[in-house]
């Protein structure tokens, strides 16, 4: 398997944390794993310093403060980058992405530059989200994303993916503007653009069973005014 490295962001995971590296690496043996922790009062760092002190391929790049899904991605991406890891997935700390499905994810990117887990492509596997919540996200992704800014995916907004560096290379992280979910469209948006071969492979989404989601009406605010920003700037050719 080429070097490979799993990018976690956490903000109070530490229900959560202990239990997923462990599958991460049971389910991976020969990844490493990265959690980029946002200074988390719940101490979700310090459980990550324990398990790294025990087990090699475990590491915690903590931020000062809290900034955002998007900022956090952007600096495990970089610092995956600069230690030459070939293959970089990026996963929730909750559980809602099954660790299991990882060597999926490792087979399908074969021949592909960046693999897309879509709750969307084959039906709708989500399970326990209340309905209000599931038609925005299926909206949101087959059609605002679709018809506004483009993409043909099925789940532009997911967060569970496995990029070659090449892609992290050719999108010039600095240049993304979002820092929260919308990283998610925006990082889909610009891979797409550049001509990247990109698949979707089914997987299927469990909402959290533990911890405190992080979904707000700001998030989706955020998710829409990307969208014609990102249609503008296809316009005009700027990626």
């Amino acid at each position: 398997m080429e070097k490979t490295l799993v990018v976690v962001p956490t903000y109070n995971e530490i229900e959560n944390i202990a239990l997923l590296i462990p599958a991460i690496r049971s389910a991976l043996p020969g990844a490493h794993v990265l959690v980029v922790d946002d200074s988390s009062p719940d101490n979700t760092g310090q459980a990550v310093t324990q398990l790294a002190e025990k087990n090699n391929g475990i590491f915690l790049l903590t931020r000062p403060k809290k900034e955002g899904l998007g900022r956090a991605y952007v600096a495990g991406f970089k610092w995956a980058l600069e230690r030459d890891y070939e293959l970089i997935f990026e996963m929730d700390a909750d559980f809602s992405h099954d660790p299991h499905a990882l060597p999926l994810f490792i087979q399908e990117i074969k021949d592909q530059d960046m693999i897309i887990g879509s709750r969307y492509q084959k039906g709708v596997n989500v399970i326990n989200w209340p309905m209000g919540r599931l038609l925005l996200s299926w909206t949101a992704n087959m059609v605002f994303s679709r018809l506004i800014a483009g993409m043909p995916l099925t789940d532009s907004t997911g967060g569970f993916k496995c990029f070659r560096r090449k892609v992290l290379d050719a999108i010039h992280l600095d240049s993304i503007s979002s820092s929260g979910y919308s990283f998610q469209i925006e990082s889909n948006f610009l891979a797409w653009k550049h001509g990247f071969r990109i698949k979707e492979i089914p997987i299927i989404f469990t909402d959290r069973r533990r911890g405190t989601s992080k979904m707000s009406s700001a998030i989706v605010r955020e998710a829409l005014l990307l969208l014609w920003k990102l249609r503008i700037r296809s316009f005009f050719g700027r990626f």
